[in-house]
């Protein structure tokens, strides 16, 4: 095979975050320092590595995916509106309150840990539940990174799928066993900026050369009204000869469906994990800043644009809509530049793929390992079981994405609303609502997460993280009130944090 100048680029990527992981191995000590970076972040790596472990390929593989195939409409404008209001929700109320509980709450370093300290739970019941369901949905989480991956390394290379995932899982778990959270987060923080930046150019480059946006939008009505009407359904499946057809209405449960996206962000173990980081919780707000106008605006409506912009670009109709940025680079740009941008791509798989290992094997070793095995496992010990969680976790992931018909997509909503409907309830309201129990939380836990097993029997379209945010919400409401109330210690930390807060 022929290096040409995309390959080198990728290869340049690759060594640099590879790189990185080797001069923080030195750096990584304890199970603090591999889990949370010995809670010494700072502002911009906070932010930036919040909304890299965010994303992941599906900002720059499956919005613009959405973009293309509905326009204005369907599932992209509304879900990018869900996903901005709580993203700034998150960091407005979340971060701070989060960043100090866990200090006071047991010096807590994982979220299984903390609401085990939070409600001296003395059964480590909650934190086993909550480790079980953090396992169960990560898998097929990080399952759907590698496969974004694979594809990826796949039409760069012209690989097989299954040596590009081997390969690519390779890179991704050599660098988060070697340095843990934080190479994860310093990669991020260049990952994070460059996938900004690629969506931002690629935007803007296509708008000056369409004339604008009136331009763009009146090419795109020319095709087909529906894409230009935010409450329009257009239908897209080119293999079926199905061109940008209109299809009515989304009506109010697509609606309802695509916003409640933005619930997902209070249950998110590895975006939580970066508040619990920061150096200072007076950082947040300069992190906050930073995140929503150059990590969460910026790359959410570019991704927008550039799907729109695909629509009116390629002369022939995609057939895999998800690759629309990775062709319009390919067409648009020197090929160097094409390089860079794809490896942005990468940038986004590896960003929350890598995290997501990280949180799960903080929930093997410090959940289930030191609990139940070795109560009093030296920190090298623990760090070393945490690097082969890694591993172990990867394995089974990369057995899930053995599949070369996986959906990536799918994968990702249905572990996003995992982790929104399970995590979201109990940890909103241990931080908000003095009167919470033990139990409360735990059934609110329980219901979240089954709710998400059971509801896709239903049949319904409505998407499965509003009722089981909605029911885990209210279990915990109605448990804390019908059992008895928490204890004065519980309550005078409570109102310790609050003071602070």
């Amino acid at each position: 095979m022929n290096l040409e100048p995309v390959h080198v680029t990728f290869i340049i990527y690759l060594l640099i975050m590879i790189g990185i992981g080797l001069a923080t191995f030195r750096m990584t000590h304890t199970l603090s320092d591999y889990v949370l970076g010995g809670r010494r972040l700072g502002s911009w790596v906070t932010a930036f590595s919040a909304t890299a472990s965010d994303f992941s390929g599906w900002l720059l593989i499956g919005l613009p995916g959405a973009a293309y195939a509905s326009g204005m409409g369907q599932s992209s404008l509304w879900l990018a509106l869900g996903l901005a209001i709580g993203a700034v929700i998150n960091w407005t109320y979340v971060a701070k309150r989060l960043r100090l509980y866990t200090k006071y709450a047991g010096d807590s370093i994982t979220l299984p840990q903390f609401l085990e300290n939070r409600f001296r739970d003395k059964s480590h019941l909650l934190r086993v539940v909550s480790a079980a369901f953090i396992l169960a949905f990560f898998l097929f989480y990080t399952a759907s990174g590698l496969v974004a991956g694979a594809k990826l390394f796949q039409g760069t290379f012209d690989a097989s799928y299954h040596t590009a995932l081997i390969v690519g899982g390779l890179i991704i778990v050599s660098y988060t066993f070697l340095g843990g959270f934080l190479a994860v987060s310093v990669t991020d923080l260049i990952q994070g900026l460059l996938m900004s930046a690629a969506l931002a150019f690629t935007a803007i480059y296509g708008l000056v050369e369409m004339g604008g946006f009136a331009e763009l939008f009146n090419a795109l009505g020319s095709i087909t009204p529906s894409l230009i009407d935010a409450f329009a359904a257009t239908d897209y499946n080119q293999p079926e000869g199905i061109l940008w057809t209109a299809a009515g209405s989304i009506g109010a449960v697509g609606i309802i469906s695509s916003l409640a996206w933005g619930l997902g962000y209070f249950g998110q173990p590895h975006i939580l994990a970066r508040f619990m980081a920061i150096r200072s919780h007076k950082e947040i707000r300069k992190a906050r800043l930073i995140s929503v106008a150059l990590g969460l605006v910026v790359p959410l409506y570019g991704a927008l644009i550039v799907g729109m912009l695909g629509i009116v670009t390629f002369e022939q109709p995609l057939a895999d809509q998800e690759q629309v940025f990775i062709q319009l680079v390919q067409i648009v740009y020197h090929p160097w530049i094409a390089g860079i941008l794809l490896a942005a791509v990468l940038a986004a798989i590896m960003s929350t793929v890598d995290s997501q290992l990280l949180v799960s094997s903080s929930a093997l070793s410090e959940d289930f390992y030191r609990r139940y095995f070795r109560k009093n496992a030296s920190d090298k010990e623990l760090v070393w079981i945490g690097r082969f969680s890694v591993l172990l976790i990867a394995l089974i992931a990369l057995a899930i994405a053995w599949n070369e018909s996986s959906s990536v997509l799918d994968l990702v909503s249905y572990a996003w609303a995992g982790f929104g409907a399970t995590f979201g309830p109990p940890l909103l309201f241990s931080l908000f609502w003095r009167r919470t129990t033990r139990n409360g939380a735990l059934v609110g836990l329980i219901v979240g997460g089954l709710t998400i097993f059971l509801w896709p029997l239903t049949g319904s379209e409505l998407y499965e993280m509003v009722p089981g945010f909605i029911l885990g919400s209210i279990a915990i409401i109605l448990v804390s009130l019908i059992g008895g109330k928490p204890s004065q210690e519980m309550l005078d930390e409570f109102d310790e944090v609050a003071k602070v807060d």
